[in-house]
């Protein structure tokens, strides 16, 4: 793993700490760029860190939002507004790439106050870098590489999450369990990469799916879960005929006579994980007997 870079050094006369350089970036006192570096050190969020730097930054430019776009996605501060005129910088640390932070704003940016920002920029890669690289190691814990799906591990936790809220709060929610007919096949007949297609596809069929309050996983191979926050059987229903009726839809799974099989169970308060887990398996289980390319609820 990469190294977490140290982002301070001590000025002995003063007992401050400064980022790296900040001899070269002194713009004036009102800045403060070592109390800066001392805030944004306190979060590895990189949205939190672009919201403590735009607060920042207001003291040199009149700002509606601070964005950061880079290979993990586009972030940007609490609030941003960024229908103004964009300024783009290009951050980069030790010949490493981060990104393009961009500045909006209804005012012109003059030389002086570009030159600001850029000496500015000094305070925050190190911060960002360090965020950046949490994040990456965060995603690969978590999420599938092929689908960008929540991956096994956070199924696991979030399913006893789930529970734990339900023992609590006496909230049923549903777990639905989803594998791919004929998908063996593709793989065997077509290669790895048309079956890659195919999951790919899959995956954006399950988001198209699901509201924003489910949660979709894959487990490897040809595996799905949906985690519904509802406790209604009418829905989840309702959620895998969506779901068959868009497989049904697709012009790549149609050619490649792929369907999909579901089954789905409601859990409650009594459930443990592996119980809960079993009973949608049943469901599944069942659709597959009956034919595949149906749901079952257990």
């Amino acid at each position: 793993m990469e190294n977490v870079h140290i982002l301070t050094q001590r000025v002995s006369a003063r007992g401050e700490f400064l980022p790296f350089s900040a001899e070269h970036y002194r713009i004036n006192e009102t800045n403060s760029p070592h109390d800066l570096v001392a805030r944004l050190q306190t979060t590895l969020s990189i949205e939190e860190i672009l919201t403590i730097f735009a607060e920042h930054a207001k003291q040199l430019i009149n700002l509606s939002g601070l964005q950061f776009q880079s290979a993990l996605g586009v972030s940007q501060s609490a609030g941003s507004d960024t229908s103004q005129t964009p300024y783009s910088f290009d951050l980069d640390i030790e010949s490493e790439r981060l990104g393009q932070l961009i500045y909006f704003s209804q005012f012109p940016m003059g030389k002086a106050i570009e030159a600001k920002l850029k000496h500015l920029h000094t305070a925050l890669v190190y911060p960002l870098r360090n965020a950046l690289m949490y994040t990456r190691v965060l995603r690969l814990a978590t999420k599938d590489a092929l689908t960008g799906l929540n991956n096994r591990s956070q199924f696991n936790d979030s399913l006893a999450q789930k529970l734990e809220r339900c023992r609590r709060q006496h909230r049923p929610f549903s777990l639905m369990l989803l594998d791919l007919d004929n998908f063996k096949q593709v793989n065997d007949n077509f290669g790895h990469k048309i079956g890659d297609d195919v999951l790919q596809e899959f995956a954006n069929v399950l988001r198209t799916s699901v509201r924003g309050t489910d949660s979709i996983f894959r487990f490897g191979g040809d595996e799905f879960a949906l985690l519904i926050d509802d406790p209604e059987f009418t829905t989840n229903k309702v959620i895998a005929d969506r779901i068959m009726s868009l497989v049904a839809s697709s012009g790549l799974m149609a050619q490649y006579d792929v369907t999909s099989s579901i089954g789905y169970t409601l859990a409650n308060n009594q459930d443990c994980e592996n119980e809960v887990f079993a009973r949608a398996d049943k469901g599944l289980y069942k659709a597959k007997a009956a034919g595949r390319n149906c749901a079952r609820a257990y």
